[in-house]
């Protein structure tokens, strides 16, 4: 059980760490429209996986409140949003193609920032995958060994892009890169940890998993509108972005449905 613990935490990792790999065979940054494509790809896995991998199986675990099952849901869900507009309050972060960094204000170098602001954005994918492998672990029957690789498999897929998007402009400003390389991988390292931390956390109090589903589910979209959604339409006004956000949401739902 520890090995699938393990290669479940891997798993998203390592579409970051691919994608930072781009940095050596890529020698030009990325353009516009690909930063618009690969937000919204990633906003629409992003909201597929918080549908039908935490909200639907919270709700399906609160059948037993009957008219009131939507309640853990709804406290879990405004709990992740509220969770996540404090940690965007309080850390000082800059997201690509920003000038103005966002949280308190910081003597952190730019680089610093940008790797922070997709830590942020990391973190509540680490608890999705992590609450999903504990409902699973803990005998769950709405939760499957299928279930829990669909979300992993997602979210690697939408990390391969974020990886990019770190590396490519850390070496476009002059880093070597390996350097490039070994900060975007950086900002995925806190997936596995925030999984293992929710893991640990849901085994202690198994009956608040539909709580922690929903709660996965809040953070997940906060980012996907604070952050993806207005990078997947900044610029020229173009369709691309919505396109690419209507496939992700599609194949996230398709991995879902057909694995889980």
């Amino acid at each position: 059980m520890t090995l699938q613990i393990f290669l479940c935490l891997l798993i998203p990792l390592l579409g970051t760490a691919l994608g930072a790999s781009c940095v050596f065979f890529m020698k030009k940054e990325l353009g516009g429209p690909v930063k618009r494509s690969l937000s919204g790809f990633a906003g629409g896995v992003m909201v597929a996986a918080s549908i039908w991998s935490l909200i639907i199986p919270s709700m399906e675990q609160s059948k037993e409140m009957g008219k009131f099952s939507f309640v853990p849901a709804f406290v879990g869900f405004w709990a992740g949003i509220l969770f996540l507009l404090l940690l965007d309050s309080v850390i000082p972060h800059l997201h690509v193609d920003s000038v103005k960094a966002e949280g308190p204000v910081s003597k952190l170098k730019r680089s610093t920032m940008m790797v922070l602001a997709v830590t942020l954005h990391n973190l509540p994918e680490g608890m999705a995958v992590g609450v999903v492998f504990a409902g699973f672990l803990s005998s769950n029957t709405l939760i499957s060994a299928g279930g829990v690789l669909a979300l992993a498999i997602g979210i690697a897929i939408q990390n391969f892009p974020e990886g990019a998007i770190v590396s490519m402009p850390l070496c476009a400003e002059g880093k070597s890169k390996w350097k490039a390389f070994f900060e975007g991988f950086l900002s995925g390292v806190v997936e596995p940890v925030g999984a293992l931390l929710t893991i640990y956390a849901a085994g202690l109090v198994v009956p608040a998993m539909p709580y922690l589903l929903s709660f996965a589910a809040g953070a997940m979209i906060y980012v996907v509108v604070e952050e993806l959604i207005p990078e997947m339409s900044e610029g020229e006004h173009m369709n691309l972005g919505v396109i690419m956000f209507s496939f992700g949401f599609t194949l996230m739902m398709a991995l879902d449905v057909a694995l889980g």
